[in-house]
């Protein structure tokens, strides 16, 4: 068994004594190999324990990650419609001319992305749907070819639909644009 000396008179005391035996006075405490021991081998189980459960989280993340990357994953381009259609309804409505409102978009599955309008000032009764069909459509498919900031839409086949209704509500006219009409 190791010994300790008091600081005060010098005196060798057992390593467990509390107070020297020769003048009383309070001896500086120190642990005990046993308990140093002890310690090392409880950190040294904990480091077993610790290590199974962090490389289970690790596969756990890496499984969970793979999933989700190989059989959910959306294509980065419906991601990229949601949040233009977001961006935009932000803004909605919108009067886009005196008689034309944009009230919503779209992104729909299949690289669809629709607008929603309404003509504020125009009932279903007074328009003449095949002539209004025949004034907006070439004007979108026009659009949709050269307008810089449809490029996108255009490099990933985007269907544009345009739905118009009337000033109560009521579905006038839908224009899809496809892919095979504007290349």
């Amino acid at each position: 068994m190791e010994k300790k000396n008091c600081t005060n008179c010098g005196m060798s005391n057992d390593e467990t004594a509390k107070y020297c035996s020769g003048c009383g006075f309070e001896l500086p405490k120190t642990e005990s190999k046993i308990t140093e021991n002890m310690d090392s081998k409880k950190t040294s189980e904990n480091k077993k324990k610790i290590l199974p459960t962090i490389v289970g989280i690790i596969a756990f993340g890496l499984s969970y990650f793979a999933v989700q990357h190989f059989f959910f994953k959306k294509p980065s381009f419906d991601k990229v419609m949601v949040e233009v259609a977001s961006e935009i309804n932000k803004t909605c409505p919108l009067m886009i001319d005196q008689n034309t409102r944009l009230d919503n978009t779209i992104a729909m599955p299949d690289n669809v992305f629709v607008y929603n309008y309404t003509l504020v000032n125009l009932e279903k009764k007074d328009i003449d749907i095949n002539e209004m069909k025949d004034f907006i459509e070439p004007n979108v498919i026009n659009n949709m070819k050269t307008n810089p900031d449809m490029k996108l839409y255009r490099e990933n086949k985007t269907t544009m639909t345009y739905n118009y209704k009337d000033k109560k509500g009521e579905f006038i006219l839908k224009i899809n644009v496809t892919p095979e009409q504007y290349e």
